[in-house]
């Protein structure tokens, strides 16, 4: 999953995306309304974290942008402002949920998580195939019954792998979903990944490599 956190107060967006990613969450973070935008123009983010009160561009702005464009990703809008009306307002702006500050870590999380299962590109709770089963949720993968202990990376590409079912994933789409902007994920570290994958799911080999292309399972 990749997210992009939208906060101009740079602690707390600094905190939410150390936070997240110990989730085994992809973040990019944004502290304005452009820079925002421009990040989504070329990412395909899950989900959007977006304050409201943004400067150069204004967090609604930014919401009507995003939806405009009829991109997958999901928008959960943070704001100080917790009057119904301002809720409602969020919402109306084509928001798909709405936290309002302070709030607690785990519930944006957990909303975090509801909503990109919301999204277009939403997967059965629990993947089976090629005699592997991976359940998202709990984080765990059995290979023809047999629990195998992966790394966050290690796991998370094999996600994005088995969520392909089958077809091609090529390797800047693995990059870019698996690793945020801020990550030495170049080549030779998702190669590493794919090896080190390869050797703790065992034989029969399940991980094809396209030549120039990417993988697929």
């Amino acid at each position: 999953m990749r997210v992009l956190v939208v906060e101009d107060e740079e602690q707390l967006a600094e905190a939410l995306a150390r936070g997240l990613r110990l989730h085994a969450i992809a973040v990019d973070v944004a502290y304005d309304g452009q820079e925002a935008l421009e990040l989504a123009a070329y990412v395909d983010y899950d989900v959007v974290v977006l304050d409201r009160d943004l400067p150069e561009v204004h967090g609604d702005e930014v919401c009507r942008e995003l939806v405009t464009a009829s991109g997958a990703s999901r928008i959960l809008m943070l704001t100080a402002a917790g009057r119904v009306r301002d809720r409602v307002g969020g919402l109306s702006l084509g928001a798909d949920d709405y936290l309002v500050k302070p709030f607690a870590f785990a519930e944006l999380v957990a909303r975090i998580r509801a909503l990109a299962r919301r999204s277009p590109r939403a997967v059965p709770p629990v993947l089976e195939r090629a005699g592997i089963r991976l359940d998202p949720a709990r984080r765990t993968v059995l290979r023809d019954g047999r629990q195998v202990a992966l790394g966050r990376k290690e796991f998370d590409v094999l996600h994005e792998l088995m969520r392909a079912g089958g077809g091609l994933v090529t390797s800047a789409l693995l990059r870019a979903n698996v690793w945020d902007e801020h990550a030495d994920a170049g080549t030779g570290v998702l190669r590493v990944t794919i090896t080190s994958l390869r050797r703790k799911l065992g034989e029969p080999a399940v991980i094809e490599n396209v030549p120039g292309r990417g993988y697929r399972l």
